[in-house]
């Protein structure tokens, strides 16, 4: 038997990849730790209860990875994880890993740096999520309650991207797992299309890419268009007709409200610091990597506020 075990199978990616998946008759077995009932494909999956993890594993050749949640370092958990996969012959491992790093965390940088040591294996660089806009997460729960943005990161932009469409590139990848990722510029030295050629903090440049054609192993994914938080309450007020305000408040405070929230103190600083780099400009990249994969192009903030109006129209401020 074959198939794809995708972990955090009911989260923003995972629940729809893995509708994409079965809707290419691909077998997919969905982990969480508190599996539907209803679904005979689903299993139990704890990173904290290694017990589960070979049972998940078993009989699947490719794995879509999604981190522990809240954890400013993955590698503990994870790594045994891939340790298992490798064991056991896994093909295809496609980590969702994210564009933007945490200050002082190495450990998500190395989990990536070991995926892309594997051949075949792929790490996707997600940039920020449109759902965070949306409950449960903090920004959107302040965003329904009191139509406010609470932000450090003044005009800072971002390349906000859709879940959907990160879920319809991994399942582009796990589809179809032997027809390689992606085709080397012509020459085969120059950069991938669409993507603005960069460096990993502590990692030689370009060393991540590739061991030759079809062998493409990191993707900057992210919607069309890099957009600040003003320019998100633009959009949201547009559409609903609902004024929204951005707040410009302090780290500190915007990490009490992580904190606050429910975050784990570190994890909460760490994003309330990405939060105020985003004012250095370093992080207001796009790609293309999205149409390169699927085909179609991102989402945009337009589109997704559209589908998801009703999440602030009705919302009630107290």
């Amino acid at each position: 038997m074959s198939g794809v075990l995708v972990t955090g199978g009911t989260g923003k990616t995972g629940s729809v990849l893995a509708e994409l998946l079965r809707g290419n008759g691909v077998p997919v077995r969905v982990a969480a730790r508190n599996p539907s009932a209803g679904d005979p494909d689903a299993v139990r999956f704890d990173w904290n209860d290694p017990g589960t993890h070979r049972a998940a594993l078993h009989a699947m050749d490719r794995v879509y990875l999604v981190p522990p949640v809240n954890a400013v370092n993955p590698m503990p958990l994870v790594d045994p994880f891939l340790d298992e996969a490798e064991r056991l012959g896994v093909r295809r491992v496609v980590l969702l890993g994210s564009a933007i790093v945490l200050p002082n965390a190495p450990g998500a940088l190395e989990l990536a740096a070991r995926v892309r040591t594997r051949p075949g294996w792929v790490v996707l660089r997600a940039s920020g999520f449109m759902q965070n806009f949306l409950r449960p997460h903090p920004l959107g729960e302040r965003l329904r309650r009191h139509g406010e943005i609470h932000t450090a990161a003044g005009g800072g932009r971002l390349g906000w991207i859709d879940a959907r469409d990160i879920a319809a590139a991994a399942s582009a990848l796990l589809t179809n797992p032997d027809d390689g990722s992606s085709e080397r510029p012509s020459g085969g030295q120059g950069e991938w299309p669409g993507e603005k050629r960069g460096e990993w903090p502590g990692e030689k440049r370009g060393e991540w890419l590739s061991d030759g054609p079809g062998d493409r192993r990191d993707y900057l994914l992210t919607g069309p268009k890099a957009l600040s938080y003003r320019d998100a309450a633009a959009i949201i007020t547009a559409r609903t007709g609902r004024p929204i305000q951005v707040l410009p408040v302090e780290t500190d405070e915007l990490a009490a409200g992580y904190r606050a929230a429910g975050m784990p103190a570190e994890f909460a600083a760490a994003l309330a610091a990405v939060d105020a780099g985003l004012s250095a400009g370093r992080d207001d990249l796009v790609s293309t990597a999205v149409l390169d994969l699927t085909g179609r192009p991102p989402r945009s903030f337009d589109e997704f506020v559209h589908d998801h109006a009703s999440e602030w129209a009705n919302g009630v401020a107290h």
